[in-house]
């Protein structure tokens, strides 16, 4: 079966991450967290006294030490997904805090923030087989991706997903607090200058509000087995 490259994107708490784990996991692809890459530069800048939830970031002093932070991924034996480390340290769970989620959407708008974070994606997926989640990755990180995913979901569905998510790790908030903060997060991501969240043309709507992981699963993978049909025709074996 041909190799191709699967660019999700969407807003926050749709599920991006987990369709993207298991679609790799079922093809037997490579993961790439393009959030988690953002949510490590933001956390670095959090732990460098660049920015907090009351205070600016710090933009010139972020871009001058963008050069003192390396990212990479491994694979965690125990639950089979793709960890990030930020500077040899798995920051996996320090990156889904409430004070990373707040400040993640200013330090992502930084261009040069993007241009290190895109190279680096590129480098990841240069050889398909590949499926990258984000908010750019089918309209700029890999525009000729061969399958593109635009996922969406209500707000309120959204906001219990992420309330869900914090409780489970001991972190408690008003569920109003979470939705206002993911609805901040749509519009800041739907209007930054540097490869704002949009829909590509082709990128396929998935609505996952009522659906179940496996329903979500099932959908791209009918996806899939299409778009290697539709291959197969378009060049028939001679």
């Amino acid at each position: 079966m041909q190799k191709i490259t699967i660019a999700i994107d969407g807003y926050s708490s749709c599920g991006k991450s987990t369709l993207a784990r298991a679609l790799a996991h079922k093809l037997h692809y490579n993961y790439i967290d393009t959030g988690a890459m953002y949510r490590a530069v933001t956390l670095f800048a959090i732990r460098k006294g660049l920015i907090s939830i009351d205070k600016p970031l710090e933009v010139d002093l972020l871009i001058l030490k963008l050069d003192e932070i390396e990212l990479h991924f491994e694979l965690n034996a125990g639950n089979h997904h793709s960890d990030i480390f930020l500077n040899s340290e798995n920051v996996e769970s320090h990156i889904r805090s409430m004070e990373v989620s707040n400040c993640v959407s200013r330090v992502s708008a930084i261009k040069q923030v993007r241009e290190k974070m895109v190279a680096l994606q590129r480098q990841m997926g240069k050889g398909k087989a590949v499926v990258l989640d984000g908010r750019d990755i089918g309209s700029h990180v890999f525009p000729k991706a061969e399958l593109k995913i635009f996922m969406t979901a209500d707000a309120d569905v959204r906001a219990k997903r992420r309330f869900d998510e914090y409780s489970s790790k001991g972190q408690y908030f008003d569920i109003e607090e979470v939705k206002h903060n993911l609805l901040k997060r749509d519009q800041e991501d739907l209007n930054r200058s540097e490869s704002p969240l949009i829909k590509v043309e082709d990128a396929v709507v998935l609505d996952n509000s009522e659906l179940t992981r496996e329903e979500q699963l099932d959908f791209v993978l009918k996806l899939i087995a299409d778009l290697h049909l539709i291959s197969k025709e378009e060049h028939p074996q001679h």
